[in-house]
């Protein structure tokens, strides 16, 4: 497989104008991880803001990683392990302070559960609660309040007063720390050397994966370090001018599944049953029915898939011989790769009938063998046919499985 690591911008990128992940772009992301590929979260927010959307795409369960506070803070999100964290240097937070009320500016910040700010009717502090669901704390002066080392401050402001902050800072203040535009109207102050191409790039040595094995969506200012460093960067069509113009690629918007449609286009399209990793695949779905029944498979082509199964104490019934619903589990697992592999990339596999003839049984001990090979491929459904056997080469059951193909929404 070309890709192995896939990092997303949040905001803008993987959720829609209403903050949301669309069915067609959640079901694409749930795809390329059970084919192997590991997701990277990667976003100015607060890791407690990220976490939310990290579990609706399953990181945990897949393994993945949350690239929080544009670069300041990386955590494997199934182990949660810390990978690495920069903070700001406390003796630059009274010039940070100063210089922000000076400018008439909204300064936000943040503790380990809540966003800090003097306001908590201003409209950008409402704005960062709403999108990181994270309750606003009030203080009487955030540089009392922030009497810690955090990860970063943050300005909010009109557009035009932010960017000529941001340039004048950026020569100011070069060398001591990173100051950048994550949105028109909020000016990122974070520690130096913090970005999400700095912070990629641990990354990816920390797990060992390639640059040019790396594929980065986005859509804003801070997003462009990243793009510089993998090997496909896409913009999506309602991003920055500027990193459209120095992207490999743009896809659809983000109320467009613009997501999604890259990652058809530049993984799912491309993968061919011969490099469908299968050490991954059965790894990756250990904590699944088919993990707990000890099932792995074995073999994957077009019209054909194999896997084994052992009769043990998860298999079989009381008196020692294989369970018939265990059978029948081990069929569909074999029916429901074998369609995920040949449906497109814009359709999804849905388990519609199971039926099974039982043989002859199988006893404790043993391994038994499933071989599915496909008997229709219609548009809109499969039917395949799958025979388990012994290790012995006896038939113990044949196994009819009929699965839907439907199109993304």
């Amino acid at each position: 497989m070309k890709y192995k690591l896939l990092v997303l911008d949040v905001d803008g990128t993987l959720t829609n104008d209403q903050k949301e992940i669309t069915p067609r772009t959640r079901n694409a992301l749930l795809k390329v991880q059970q084919m192997g590929v590991q997701i990277v979260l990667a976003s100015g927010r607060p890791t407690q803001g990220i976490i939310p959307l990290a579990e609706a795409l399953e990181l945990h369960h897949y393994g993945g990683y949350i690239m929080a506070f544009n670069g300041g803070r990386i955590e494997n999100f199934k182990t949660g392990e810390l990978l690495f964290r920069k903070k700001l240097d406390l003796q630059l937070l009274p010039y940070l302070y100063r210089e922000g009320k000076r400018n008439g500016f909204s300064i936000i910040s943040y503790d380990a559960h809540s966003i800090l700010t003097e306001d908590p009717n201003d409209t950008y502090a409402l704005m960062e609660a709403s999108i990181n669901k994270m309750p606003i704390r009030q203080v009487d002066n955030l540089l009392d309040a922030v009497n810690y080392e955090p990860y970063k401050f943050m300005y909010a402001g009109e557009p035009e007063q932010i960017l000529e902050t941001e340039q004048r800072f950026q020569k100011h203040l070069a060398g001591v720390m990173e100051v950048y535009r994550s949105e028109p109207f909020y000016l990122e102050l974070v520690p130096q050397h913090v970005d999400k191409g700095n912070a990629l790039n641990i990354l990816l040595e920390m797990i060992d994966v390639k640059a040019e094995e790396t594929i980065v969506i986005g859509d804003g200012f801070a997003d462009l370090t990243m793009m510089e460093v993998a090997g496909k960067g896409i913009a999506m069509s309602n991003a920055q001018e500027s990193l459209k113009l120095c992207a490999d690629d743009v896809t659809a918007s983000n109320n467009e599944d613009g997501v999604a449609l890259a990652v058809e286009k530049y993984i799912l399209s491309p993968i061919r049953t011969s490099k469908i990793p299968l050490e991954q695949l059965n790894a990756r779905t250990r904590h699944a029915l088919m993990g707990n029944l000890g099932i792995q498979y074995t073999y994957v082509s077009e019209d054909r898939v194999e896997a084994t199964m052992p009769v043990d104490e998860r298999t079989r019934q009381p008196f020692g011989i294989l369970h018939g619903g265990a059978t029948l589990a081990l069929g569909e697992t074999v029916a429901g790769l074998g369609s995920m592999v040949l449906c497109a990339a814009d359709e999804i596999v849905v388990g519609m009938q199971v039926s099974g003839n039982h043989v002859s049984s199988a006893h404790e001990g043993d391994t038994v063998r499933a071989v599915g090979t496909i008997i229709h491929k219609g548009h809109t459904s499969h039917v395949w046919n799958v025979d388990v056997f012994t290790s012995t080469g006896k038939l113990v059951s044949t196994i009819r499985v009929i699965n839907s193909i439907l199109k993304k929404r």
